[in-house]
């Protein structure tokens, strides 16, 4: 099926989110959608899926009027999208998740052991048969969520996919079996819609790439006719000189200890240490223990045993509040659950920590003191919004976990964990992201980055973890750090 889409005007509240932005993809073809945070990406795929009704503008399906007005109506016609944000029914199982739209109709009964046969068929073909059909979605690692959404997906067996960011929590193990299932699909003549800020993803997988700016389309191109700098500038308007800015850091005295941590089945006998000044990366395929441990940590999830020392004080993390308070913060990976909450504004969301450097020693909030920091904050992250004032969830992905960052800046924790910390974000907002905890290292803070991007991990550590099984598989130094080296440790191969 081809799909074109010309004219589309979109706008919130007086913004304009698309302005006569078009798109044009054949069936049989991996179409790149390119684009910053705010570029007006999702809000397209919004309009195509029927989650938002578009102001102006046609969209066509083999040259005939879509007349897409509900998701509902995008569903009946082939359309299917894999949000970034996962929308599982966390309570219901994998494979009543993944056949939802056969579940509640009057007069049908629901065969569940049917379902769960064709949700083993599914997963198992996309190479997943690991995945319990029968086990509710909810208690999942992110990544297997993400695969439970592309399966749903493809339940339906759509003649248009977007994918909408798919390998952001996968390992390069799961990203290597979704393009094989892409290539596949492609083969029989689905028209694949491809968004990611990945750009060695887009030149590996796509045909052709559309680039929005500012809700406009700047244009579309052959990927063989474009590189990654010419891409990085077409998307952002300059050149991108540098991934990972400079570092001017002098690493200093251990800050955090942590000795023989054991939290559940997933934390076994964990000890490392980080300094003040360092950016400490943590790696891993997904499943290794790497978020449970950090969660342990922040006091979001029980120890077992062992021991947390900062500045050689022995400490204990019952609580997140309790972690804040003793100068630890963490930017969890899940931004949408944990991070940010999505109805309140940027200013509430940006001040609501333990830790608010804004109250008086009367307990007096200094509301102009407060507005200013933040806005700072907000300047140097680049964030994208309609003011201080605006709810989160107005935002896109990537201005939301600016947000989520902007909590623990303003609370000037003396450690902090970043987990994914680029998760979903454009090429031009990570660089100004590892800016921001470059900073912060520099002012003395001590970095614990859990990356599933190898690149990211590579350029940014000063040392890496490597954990494997719920443990520490093994400690590379800033000279060893590199591809095959981490991926030796994590799966547990000898170099």
């Amino acid at each position: 099926m081809n799909l074109e889409m010309s004219g589309i005007e979109k706008a919130f509240g007086g913004i304009a989110a698309l302005r006569g932005a078009s798109l044009q993809a054949r069936g049989g073809e991996v179409h790149g959608l390119m684009g910053e945070n705010g570029a007006g990406k999702s809000t397209l795929m919004k309009i195509l899926s029927g989650t938002y009704r578009r102001d102006a503008g046609q969209v066509l399906l083999d040259g005939a009027e879509a007349g897409i007005d509900t998701p509902h109506d995008a569903i009946a016609r082939g359309i299917s999208v894999i949000y970034q944000e996962f929308s599982l029914a966390g309570h219901l199982s994998v494979a009543e998740n993944v056949l939802i739209e056969e579940l509640g109709h009057p007069g049908i009964r629901v065969d569940l052991p049917d379902m769960v046969r064709r949700t083993r068929a599914l997963l198992t073909g996309m190479g997943f048969g690991d995945i319990d059909p029968m086990r509710p979605a909810g208690e999942l690692p992110v990544a297997y969520q993400q695969v439970v959404e592309i399966c749903k997906a493809l339940s339906r067996d759509s003649a248009i996919l977007v994918f909408d960011e798919p390998t952001a929590v996968l390992t390069h193990h799961e990203t290597e079996k979704l393009f094989r299932l892409i290539r596949d699909l492609k083969a029989r003549g689905v028209c694949i819609l491809y968004i990611s800020h990945r750009l060695e993803e887009i030149f590996a997988l796509c045909d052709r790439v559309t680039v929005l700016k500012d809700g406009q389309t700047v244009g579309s191109w052959p990927t063989a006719e474009l590189d990654e700098k010419r891409l990085v500038k077409l998307m952002i308007g300059r050149d991108l000189s540098d991934l990972f800015p400079p570092r001017k850091a002098v690493i200093g005295d251990v800050l955090l200890e942590v000795e023989k941590l054991n939290a559940g089945p997933m934390v076994r006998d964990v000890s490392f240490s980080v300094r003040a000044g360092e950016v400490l990366g943590v790696s891993g395929l997904v499943g290794a223990g790497r978020t449970e441990t950090m969660r342990a940590i922040f006091g979001a999830d029980r120890i077992d045993s062992g021991i947390l020392r900062l500045a050689g004080r022995e400490i204990r993390n019952a609580t997140p509040g309790q972690a804040v308070r003793n100068g630890i913060g963490m930017l969890p990976e899940d931004r949408k659950q944990q991070g940010v909450l999505l109805d309140l504004s940027i200013l509430v969301n940006a001040t609501m920590t333990p830790a608010n450097p804004f109250v008086s020693a009367f307990g007096f909030l200094r509301k102009g003191a407060e507005r200013a920091g933040v806005e700072r904050i907000a300047a140097s992250l680049r964030l994208k919004s309609a003011g201080l004032d605006a709810p989160a969830g107005t935002l896109s992905g990537g201005n939301q976990q600016k947000v989520a960052l902007m909590k623990w800046i303003v609370a000037q924790c003396r450690v902090l964990i970043f987990d994914e910390p680029t998760r979903g974000v454009d090429v031009g907002a990570k660089v100004e992201i590892y800016r921001v905890m470059n900073e912060l290292a520099e002012a003395g803070a001590a970095i614990i980055m859990v990356s599933s991007e190898m690149i990211e991990v590579i350029g940014m550590s000063d040392r890496v973890i490597v954990m494997r099984r719920g443990a520490i598989a093994g400690e590379l130094r800033k000279e060893q750090i590199g591809e095959e080296a981490i991926i030796h440790l994590a799966m547990g191969t000898e170099a």
